[in-house]
């Protein structure tokens, strides 16, 4: 039996008083004192953990001035705050003892769009793909480009002066900010845009702190004019925070220079009013192979010649990690034959421009290869050491770009996969040179992490001079930890060397110690002065960038708690066991917005992240953590009845245990296992949740709704014997109520009343038996099939395992249907993990027998089918190799020349199951291989989760949840026009149920499409 957990970081007492008196307000927001919503919040993309006090989500801006305004009454005025965006910071911008400010759960309208003026304005919590997305019909875009753009808010964006891909043309987000408006530490509100010297003026002449603001900022950039200039380096990647250096343009003064980049510590922005850009007419991109990173980074310098929008470098490390990622199998074509990549894209609206550039570069290679020569691709005359580029291609589409970029993208994620105690981590990642120093540089920046003997990963923006590199470093040993600040220091002072900064692209937060090292002394003191202008109290986001002036407060430092501090007191063989969870770097891939895609749809409905496998594998985490003083034998043995009885009466009673706030964030996984692949660590939430539930059950009751789920493939297997009877029995308004008060399970399906067995006997099936099929001839196994039920559609959609067996014998197979078994997927989805095993050992002997029979074994359900490649994989760990279960595309993309041939104009639209698309990466395209050999355009359509997931969607307190997945993306996609929606196809069994629950038709198979047409 597991301990019971009790809380072990209570509120400090002013900040309890606080939140009880913000509670009293016309504050309309959410408050979130709970420790799982504290936990989650400790974390983003750094090495560091911090634990907040709070989260609150406001809805407006005047949520924030009741806020502050509450802060500043006399009680309160300890209290600090820190805005917080994505939570994708790699330096800890973010993390704060005081109270998170969330703007990101309902701060997120896009506003108002002139076209005419070239503008929008957006709420900070709006997600930089969002806002793409939804300018992206009137033919523009807000042009700074980030990996983590799926999840990016503007608020972050601005408050980091965020850029990525394409800086060199585009800048950074300060330089697409028309206004802004935001909120000071004392309530006062403020917008702040490009003004002249009279309005200035007028500025200057206001009470208050507004005016002591615009006093103060306007008399260090007047008096220190020559300074800043001589000080603020002229890169591209200057990163500082309050940019002095850019203030003063073209004869007018525009406070958003200081605003952006100042990381929450002067101001929390609640809108912004942003420069369109017309998207690009014409691209193109380039991925250049190299033998090695060196040759890569070399010829980069050469390529800047043709002015691309963007070059980028992925090296040897990361190349072969997204060997294990979904996102190589559309790339493996385009990087074969290359240990680093130099992605090169150009953009413009002269096509010809483009494409000459790209000849050039194109024919020196071929010309390279065919003289046999190691040359630049666009090699200079004087060049001593030309670079070898040894191949390229040439994207040939939009979808091969973006696959590409993607592959970019994924780059800090995938590091998180390197093999070993040892992960490249963030801490000295973003430094940046001009980048006619930048090979030399890199040269004594790898000389530098040799000596530690570290491994390392480096990726980035070589056009602008701003490379990631990531050490691999164990931050739970504390010989690591020392290798940090030692690390830190050393960089500080090779970067200073070549002219650049220690914060190209991510941000100071706990670097901040390092501002007097490059705006020396003075400058550093007047950053200070602008700190106390605005937050004289140093209440926001205290200790980063700079304290105010006259106080006594410091900066943070690179020493702050890590968390390998916390990781390390979780035994090894706990971690081992929990790899994954533990494995997560924050890099939060798992916020993606965007519904249309299948990553984590509990996440997307809630906007509560601790929905989303970050947050799951946090409070896992700290759960295993918490568990350490539990002894082992109280581990291992089942709980005592009445001691289980005593503490489920305890958690009736409200009994606080940890173990309920990890519960609840498990709960509400859907299992669709998107986070297996999606994520790029492949953080596996339903295996965890399942060993989580497993745990948790030894010391609290289970629901009687969990047994009759985890059985369901029996009961329904029962129920087919009878199915008149078990319909008229579940399909009635007293009977739905009965199940929904006493299980809490709504819409219980409707059995198949023409059963299997039925159709079967009619069709006079072969029998199947093993010892008859083990002596076919070798020339009967090529022409037989072996046909696997699965509970859902033999016993509720009998017709489709029927219109199965009917085609594959059309195409000449002898069809042996096996007899139905078990699978277990319920069980393993609730956490029944014994009895799941048990089914599964049986399982994988007869599996196997069949197997040796040499004859294809085909399954319908893709849920069913892959949990034999999965779950049983990792539940049998090893101990049997089981034969290949096909999903039915995957047999048929084999047998294209056996396939019926039809000719139609009409295309289909596939929908396809989120499993299937996660875990068979091929099977959609392979759908689309079948349709088009048999003659029938299919379409792909990009959609999410269908919000049903099997269980998930049966439970009521799933319903809104499940209702809300649904419209945000399956529901938009189904036309209202029955004559349409016929040509609309879902291969998944759950899918369909979901579509006739909420759009009231069940959507065809794609198998009996062909059927129907052949």
């Amino acid at each position: 039996m597991i301990p019971r957990l009790p809380l072990q970081e209570s509120l400090k007492p002013e900040y309890l008083l606080f939140l009880e008196a913000l509670a009293k307000t016309p504050f309309s927001g959410e408050i979130r004192p709970d420790f799982a919503s504290r936990l989650l919040m400790s974390t983003d993309n750094s090495i560091y953990q911090i634990l907040p006090q709070a989260v609150v989500f406001p809805k407006s801006e005047q949520d924030l001035v009741h806020l502050f305004g509450l802060a500043n009454q006399e009680p309160f005025q300890a209290i600090t705050f820190s805005p917080r965006g994505g939570g994708t910071g790699t330096n800890g911008q973010s993390l704060s003892p005081g109270i998170i400010i969330d703007t990101s759960k309902y701060m997120n309208q896009i506003l108002e769009v002139n076209l005419e003026q070239g503008w929008v304005r957006v709420q900070p919590g709006v997600v930089l793909d969002q806002l793409n997305a939804y300018l992206k019909p009137y033919g523009v875009f807000f042009a700074p480009s980030l990996s983590p753009s799926n999840r990016a808010t503007i608020g972050g964006m601005i408050n980091t002066d965020a850029c990525g891909k394409g800086s060199r043309i585009y800048g950074r987000t300060s330089n697409h900010i028309l206004e802004l408006a935001w909120v000071l530490s004392d309530g006062t509100t403020g917008r702040s845009r490009s003004i002249d010297s009279t309005s200035l003026t007028q500025f200057k002449q206001q009470s208050g702190r507004l005016g002591k603001i615009y006093r103060q900022v306007d008399e260090i950039v007047t008096t220190k004019r020559e300074l800043i200039e001589q000080i603020f380096p002229k890169m591209p990647r200057f990163m500082t925070g309050y940019n002095l250096a850019k203030v003063y343009r073209d004869e007018t003064f525009n406070l958003n220079w200081i605003l952006a980049g100042s990381e929450g510590t002067l101001a929390v922005i609640t809108e912004a009013k942003l420069k369109l850009t017309p998207i690009p007419k014409y691209k193109a991109l380039l991925a250049i192979h190299y033998r090695c990173f060196d040759d890569a980074l070399s010829d980069a310098e050469n390529l800047i010649e043709l002015e691309p929008e963007a070059i980028e470098t992925i090296d040897e490390k990361i190349l072969e990690l997204a060997k294990q990622d979904a996102i190589y199998s559309q790339v493996k074509d385009f990087v074969a034959g290359a240990q680093t990549l130099n992605l090169v894209e150009f953009v413009g609206s002269n096509q010809e421009e483009i494409q000459e550039k790209v000849s050039k570069i194109c024919h020196a290679i071929e010309e390279d290869r065919r003289n046999n020569l190691e040359g630049s691709t666009i090699a200079s005359k004087n060049s001593e050491q030309p670079q070898q580029a040894i191949g390229y291609y040439l994207a040939k589409n939009a979808e091969e770009i973006a696959n590409l970029w993607e592959l970019r993208k994924k780059g800090v994620g995938l590091l998180g996969n390197t093999k070993g105690e040892r992960k490249p981590i963030a801490f000295i990642e973003d430094t940046a040179v001009p980048p006619s120093s930048l090979a030399s540089y890199i040269r004594e920046f790898k000389a530098l992490l040799d000596e530690y003997q570290l491994d390392y990963a480096i990726y980035g923006h070589v056009d602008v001079g701003c490379l990631h590199v990531r050490p691999a470093l164990d931050i739970k040993m504390s010989k690591d930890e020392v290798a940090i600040r030692e690390l830190s220091d050393k960089v500080v002072a090779l970067v200073r060397k070549y002219g650049g900064v220690m914060w190209g692209e991510h941000g100071k937060g706990f670097r901040s110690e390092y501002t007097p090292a490059f705006f020396g002394e003075e400058l550093y003191q007047d950053l200070r002065r602008i700190k106390a202008a605005f937050d004289p109290d140093n209440r926001l986001n205290p200790g980063k960038i700079v304290t105010p002036f006259d106080s006594s407060a410091e900066v943070v430092r690179v020493e702050a708690p890590l968390r390998g501090h916390f990781d390390r007191q979780v035994p090894a063989s706990v971690r081992s066991e929990y790899e994954v969870a533990f494995s997560c770097n924050g890099n939060g891939a798992c916020f993606n917005f965007n519904p249309d895609e299948v990553m984590c749809p509990s996440s997307k409905v809630t906007r509560d992240r601790i929905h989303s496998p970050k947050g799951r594998a946090s409070l896992l985490r700290e759960w295993l953590r918490q568990l350490k003083t539990a002894r082992p034998e109280e581990l291992a043995r089942s709980g005592n009845f009445f001691a289980k009885v005593w503490n489920t009466l305890g958690k009736a009673w409200g009994v606080y245990d940890y173990s309920h706030e990890v519960y609840a964030g498990m709960h509400g996984c859907l299992s669709c296992k998107a986070c297996a692949s999606q994520c790029p660590i492949h953080v596996d939430i339903p295996q965890m949740k399942a060993k989580f539930l497993e745990l948790y059950y030894t010391r609290y009751f289970r629901p009687w709704r969990d047994y009759f789920i985890g059985n369901i493939e029996t009961l329904a297997s029962w129920q087919s014997q009878v199915p008149w009877l078990a319909n008229a029995l579940t399909q009635n308004p007293v009977t739905r109520w009965l199940i929904k008060q006493s299980f809490a399970a709504i819409d219980p399906p409707a059995l198949s009343t023409f059963t299997l067995k039925q159709g079967l006997a009619q069709r006079q099936a072969p029998e199947f038996n093993l010892n008859q099929l083990s002596n076919l001839s070798a020339a009967e196994r090529e022409n037989s099939v072996i046909l696997l039920q699965d509970a859902f559609t033999s016993f509720y959609e009998s017709h489709l395992v029927l219109d199965t067996y009917d085609f594959l014998c059309q195409l000449g197979y002898t069809v042996y249907v096996a007899p139905f078994f078990v699978n277990g997927k319920p069980l393993h989805v609730k956490g029944f993990l014994k009895e799941f095993s048990a089914i599964a050992q049986k399982n994988a002997e007869y599996l196997i027998e069949l197997g040796n029979l040499e004859i294809p074994i085909i399954g319908i359900e893709p849920s069913i089918v892959l949990t034999y490649r999965d779950e049983y994989v990792k539940i049998l760990d090893a101990k049997a190799t089981l034969p290949r279960v096909q999903l039915l595309q995957e047999f048929l993309v084999t047998q294209l020349e056996r396939l019926p041939k039809v000719a139609t104009s009409e295309p289909y639209y596939l929908l396809g199951h989120c499993t299937e698309k996660t875990i068979a990466l091929a099977s959609q395209k392979q759908w689309q291989q079948v349709f088009q050999a048999v003659g029938i355009p299919l379409i792909l359509m990009s959609a999410g989760c269908c919000g049903m997931a099997g269980i998930y969607g049966h439970e009521a307190e799933h319903y809104d949840e499940s209702k809300g997945i649904y419209q945000m993306s399956w529901g938009k996609h189904i036309p209202s026009s029955p004559e349409e929606r016929q040509r609309f196809l879902a291969t998944g069994y759950s899918c369909r149920s979901q579509v006739k629950r909420f759009d009231g038709f069940v959507p065809l198979h794609p198998l009996q499409v062909i059927k129907s047409k052949a």
